[in-house]
């Protein structure tokens, strides 16, 4: 499987929609309800509040959403992991890595808000990467930074992303105070409209709008199986950050600055997992744009092909055990 997403191929695309197929088909055999989370937030409230009275009559819904949310996630992430040519030859193993990786714990199997964010920073990421050589910067960074002030609305702890939006203007930018406060503005420009429709609504709560943060310890791993799948998402990603780190010379200047802020997504996500963590892994779901894009660097670059089997395989066979419940 990994040799033939390896290649560019016009069927690669349609085999890339049995490969999801396969791995979330027990969205729809065992359909949920959205996870409660102390992290979700006034807009995905809403957004429950919309589709919820359609479940009555059609109790899939909110899987077919979370499917075409993974599978569309994978698909983007990999056109633009192609077209920022973070490898040498354009593949498909970028959305494959994404569709596996997010099949490795229970908790990622669903309609969450942690799903709606990401759809969202595969396009801030994208975004924040064009900035160094934008023709109409301060333009480009007031959009970026008016969607990073909106996904605390979706989910609290996403605040942090704020953080990643400083950490672009620093590697793509010369530093620029106008463009900082452009950021600025941009990340308070969701609260502004939300505060006017609370109040014209006479709904205004201060709860609504500012997410509640707390800081904790985030759960450890409970079990033998839990520490696996944990393990099967760190080995792979370690393995890609070392090839990538070793032929990072090699690469062009664009995309040794993509790799380094995949790098840094991934530090503000371990910030994130310490936010308002609950007695589930969801909010460590935040952390998967850049761990697909390592584990992908791993699959494309280790020589031996056997090992590439083997590795995608394990992850493969553990994803569908735990998606089918057949332990």
């Amino acid at each position: 499987m990994v040799r033939i997403f390896k290649n560019k191929n016009p069927g690669n695309a349609l085999l890339l929609l049995l490969y999801a197929l396969f791995l979330k088909f027990p969205l729809f055999l065992h359909p949920v309800k959205p996870m409660p989370d102390q992290g979700n937030n006034y807009i995905y409230y809403l957004v429950i509040k919309l589709i919820e009275p359609l479940s009555k009559n059609f109790p899939v819904i909110f899987s077919l959403i979370a499917f075409l949310l993974f599978f569309t996630q994978a698909t983007l992430l990999n056109r633009i992991a192609n077209s920022l040519k973070l490898f040498p030859k354009s593949n498909y193993l970028v959305g494959m890595s994404f569709l596996l990786t997010t099949s490795l714990l229970k908790d990622w199997t669903s309609f969450s808000a942690p799903l709606l964010v990401n759809s969202l920073m595969i396009w801030i990421w994208y975004r924040m990467v064009g900035l160094y050589n934008n023709s109409n910067p301060k333009t480009a960074i007031y959009n970026v930074a008016v969607i990073i002030g909106f996904l605390p609305l979706v989910y609290s702890p996403a605040i942090a992303f704020i953080l990643l939006l400083l950490i672009a203007l620093v590697i793509t930018r010369p530093l620029e105070v106008t463009e900082w406060m452009v950021a600025l503005l941009g990340i308070l420009t969701p609260y502004y409209f939300l505060f006017v429709i609370l109040f014209l609504s006479d709904q205004w709560q201060v709860s609504k709008a500012v997410p509640t943060l707390l800081l904790h310890f985030p759960k450890l791993a409970g079990s033998l199986w839990l520490t696996a799948g944990i393990g099967l998402l760190l080995l792979p990603f370690l393995s890609g950050g070392y090839f990538v780190q070793t032929n990072l010379n090699k690469m062009l200047i664009h995309a040794r600055k993509t790799w380094g802020l995949l790098l840094w997504f991934f530090i503000v996500g371990i910030i994130i997992i310490f936010i308002n963590p609950a007695d589930t892994y969801l909010h460590w779901m935040l952390l998967l744009i850049p761990v697909a894009a390592f584990h992908a660097a791993a699959y494309y670059y280790i020589s031996a092909r056997w090992l590439t089997a083997m590795l995608h395989w394990i992850s493969f066979a553990f994803a569908i055990v735990t998606g089918y419940n057949l332990i």
